[in-house]
């Protein structure tokens, strides 16, 4: 009992700090203007989408595309509330790494269930998602999955909403304690993530790239590696896809003597 009470303690803090916080998100009017955008167009989406629903004409087929509009409306939101109060918290720096040690494969095998999931939702995409590690099944190494897994969701996410078509190649490898990602697509958004993984002024950036969505994203994803003692960087895929890539330190705890860094640069098609 007197765990859990800690633990409201704990919240209650971590909202204070979030009422009160003058960092450089919240204090970026730009990003607040973005975010009531985004709402006011979910928003109208969701109820545009409830009326059609409610007509004496709307059939079976369509009242099921506009169950699923609102649906994708709602992640959204849900989404990018997620990750703008997520990023207050970390800058009010009340939290700390949860490490765990967990089999990564096993892990990683949920996360492409459910981006496969995301994908075959998505009719007006023609992408396909690659696996491009393979490493040992027993592998079991000492992160926080929660938090690294939060990145790569937030990465995978950004590089949809930036490919209508191609691909995105998802990978890791770990090499001298080090356990690096990389996320990888054939899409149009390499200079815009750029300039949101770069800036130290979101204001600038956004008025170049007006993408609030992505920015709060990249931004959290930055602050998540940086809270875990990590870096993350980008380079550009072609001409205009990105491959951005972030290491975490990592110990891996499992007895066998394997030579984990000989399966680099495999692939494996999903």
């Amino acid at each position: 009992m007197s765990e859990r009470k800690v633990n409201i303690n704990s919240e209650e803090e971590n909202c204070k700090d979030f009422m009160t916080l003058n960092n450089k998100m919240i204090g970026c009017p730009t990003v607040l203007t973005g975010m009531s955008h985004e709402i006011r167009t979910h928003m109208n989406a969701i109820v545009a989408f409830s009326f059609l629903m409610n007509r004496s004409s709307c059939n079976d087929a369509e009242r099921e595309e506009f169950t699923s509009q609102i649906l994708a409306s709602c992640e959204q939101l849900i989404g990018l509330f997620d990750n703008f109060i997520d990023s207050a918290i970390i800058d009010a720096g009340n939290i700390k790494a949860d490490l765990k040690i967990c089999k990564l494969n096993s892990l990683l095998e949920e996360l492409f269930k459910e981006f496969r999931e995301i994908l075959s939702k998505d009719a007006g995409k023609n992408v396909i998602l690659v696996n491009e590690s393979s490493n040992p099944e027993n592998l079991e190494v000492l992160i926080d999955p929660n938090r690294v897994f939060r990145v790569i969701r937030n990465l995978f996410q950004n590089a949809l909403n930036n490919t209508n078509s191609g691909y995105i190649k998802i990978g890791y490898s770990i090499v001298n304690d080090a356990l690096t990602f990389n996320v990888l697509d054939s899409g149009q958004g390499y200079f815009k993530c750029k300039e949101y993984l770069s800036t130290n002024d979101l204001n600038t950036s956004l008025g170049i790239y007006d993408d609030t969505c992505s920015a709060i994203n990249l931004t959290l994803a930055k602050k998540i590696i940086q809270m875990l003692d990590g870096s993350i960087w980008i380079e550009c895929n072609g001409l205009t896809g990105s491959s951005i890539f972030f290491s975490v330190p990592v110990k891996v705890v499992n007895s066998s003597d394997l030579s984990i860094d000989k399966f680099i640069n495999t692939m494996i098609a999903i």
